[in-house]
């Protein structure tokens, strides 16, 4: 047999330095890309559009059920029995049942007098009311301001409880489980919790309360978050348009059909024997309120959306903030998931129709889905489908479908409907640090169980504006500034945006070159409020 040299067993290409780096590496590429490179992107487009039509189908769904609900379901008090508590004259204020007022708090330093104030405003007879101020404060000057502001109520004859912990042992779930094992709360039938940036309307227990007491099997009423600082930048108003459609479509239409949603954590109600049933609260994900929501249902409780029940809050105006929030709201109901699905499928208290909804409406669709769609498809996929035009993703997929999405998406905030193309460039820069939260939930990689308290700034940057003169200007670190990883995501889709100019047909780098500015920007860290330290 002849023998075989090295040389009949590779290009005459590779042979020498005949061609220079750049084209040895043009000819691995060519030799990889048609058999693997290809498929590979070719399957990848397939289950962007699989995912695509998912959520379109289930906005579809959702907008439709919500126009039925405005036009021909009752609203919650037609649909539940509902009668205002009134004092009785002999009995006075029996008719009244003893609530507990939960307030976590974590150096709260610039909103803690807003809650615990309205906490205290609330109308409700006081020998029927205790406030419970859970404070985890680390640091001793904030923790000594909380406690002052609880004694000052306190002598105005209050029943406010100021109350520490030893440690941080579960984060606000640990503080909300410690704080209903007090004795001086074991005879309260309710319980009502506010974020430390949350401020009730005074009638906001009397307009609730009613649906618990006489529909014993409610366990929880949800009020609406109203957005005190919505339009302080930019940032803000992009935030509302999304937080709107969670409240005005997707808890409206969980409260109408299968009377479930997600807790919100906050400016809600709860039975606190339904708690008991459901196993308190746990910690072992960082959205312990969606955990019991989810565990509470599953034993048969309904919960109750009131539109109209509104409460002021306060958006998360710098974009680190932010960010945290986002990783804890993406990476927590991803690992829920990951821990209680089959716990789900195998229930036999509620019916068939709502385990579907939960699983792939709830969870599926808005929680996993929704956030990794719109990174994958748009920042990814796409671009490199410009790279490598082999591949092409159907005019349907990538302008129809995902208009459509966003037109529905929109519904929730008409005032900012001049603001959508914003939304979308910024939703899109967003959905990167999602879709990693996500993936790190469901893996239950090592950030999963990261919980970092949103900042809130209260009426701090109002101060720091009225106080401008003969005050020294601030310097920033760039360090502090600079995101790496949205500079990168930048960078590649400029390469992208620039080839598509230069060798394309269907005009993407019109939308590339944009997404490519939005990118920048965040990458730079002009984006929301700039806080100096």
């Amino acid at each position: 047999m002849a023998e075989i040299s090295g040389k009949t067993l590779m290009p005459e290409t590779f042979q020498g330095p005949r061609l220079d780096i750049a084209g040895q590496i043009g000819l691995v590429w060519e030799l990889v890309k048609a058999p693997l490179i290809v498929p590979l992107l070719r399957v990848a487009v397939y289950i962007c559009l699989t995912m695509s039509l998912m959520l379109f189908f289930e906005r579809l769904y959702m907008g439709i059920v919500i126009i039925l609900v405005k036009l021909f379901w009752k609203k919650p008090d037609k649909r539940y029995r509902w009668e205002p508590l009134m004092e009785d004259e002999e009995s006075g204020n029996s008719n009244f049942p003893h609530v507990v007022i939960q307030i976590p708090m974590y150096n709260e330093k610039e909103v803690y007098k807003l809650s615990i104030g309205a906490a205290c405003g609330l109308s409700w007879p006081a020998d029927r009311l205790v406030i419970q101020v859970l404070d985890d404060s680390t640091d001793p000057a904030i923790k000594n301001l909380v406690e002052m502001e609880c004694l000052r109520w306190a002598a105005k004859g209050l029943n406010i409880r100021y109350q520490i912990r030893e440690n941080r042992v579960g984060y606000k779930a640990g503080a909300l489980r410690e704080g209903l094992k007090r004795s001086y709360v074991k005879h309260c039938e309710f319980v009502a919790i506010f974020d430390a940036d949350f401020q009730p309307e005074p009638d906001y227990l009397k307009r609730a309360i009613p649906f618990l007491v006489h529909n014993p099997d409610i366990a929880l009423v949800q009020g609406r978050w109203r957005f005190v600082n919505a339009d302080e930048c930019l940032m803000t108003r992009m935030q509302e348009m999304s937080l709107d459609y969670h409240f005005t479509v997707e808890q409206e239409v969980g409260s109408a059909t299968h009377a479930f949603f997600g807790f919100n954590g906050t400016a809600g109600v709860w039975r606190i024997a339904a708690i008991n049933e459901a196993g308190g609260w746990k910690d072992r994900t960082t959205v312990e309120d969606m955990d019991l929501a989810v565990r509470a249902s599953l034993r048969g409780w309904k919960f109750v959306y009131l539109g109209d029940l509104q409460v002021k809050s306060e958006l998360p105006s710098t974009f680190k903030a932010f960010r945290f929030q986002q990783h804890r709201w993406s990476c927590g109901p991803a690992n829920l998931f990951r821990k209680m699905v089959m716990e789900i499928i195998r229930n036999k208290k509620v019916k068939f129709w709502k385990k579907v909804y939960v699983i792939y409406s709830f969870f599926l669709v808005r929680k996993i889905v929704a956030h990794m769609v719109t990174f994958c498809l748009y920042c990814v996929v796409l671009p490199l489908t410009i790279l490598i035009p082999e591949v092409e993703i159907p005019i349907w997929g990538i302008v129809y479908i995902p208009s459509i999405i966003t037109t529905l998406n929109a519904v929730g905030t008409p005032r900012s409907i001049h603001l959508l193309f914003y939304w979308i460039l910024f939703e899109n820069v967003m959905s990167f640090h999602r879709t990693k939260a996500t993936i790190i939930g469901l893996l239950e990689a090592g950030r999963a169980n990261e919980w970092v308290v949103t900042e809130k700034l209260g009426d701090a940057l109002k101060n720091k504006n009225n106080n401008k003169a003969g005050a020294k200007k601030f310097r920033f670190k760039i360090g502090d500034r600079i995101n790496s990883l949205e500079l990168g995501f930048s960078a590649f889709l400029f390469f992208c945006a620039c080839y598509d100019f230069l060798y394309g047909k269907y005009y993407f780098y019109v939308y590339l070159f944009l997404q490519t500015i939005t990118y920048f920007i965040v990458g730079i860290g002009y984006v929301g409020t700039i806080v100096p330290s």
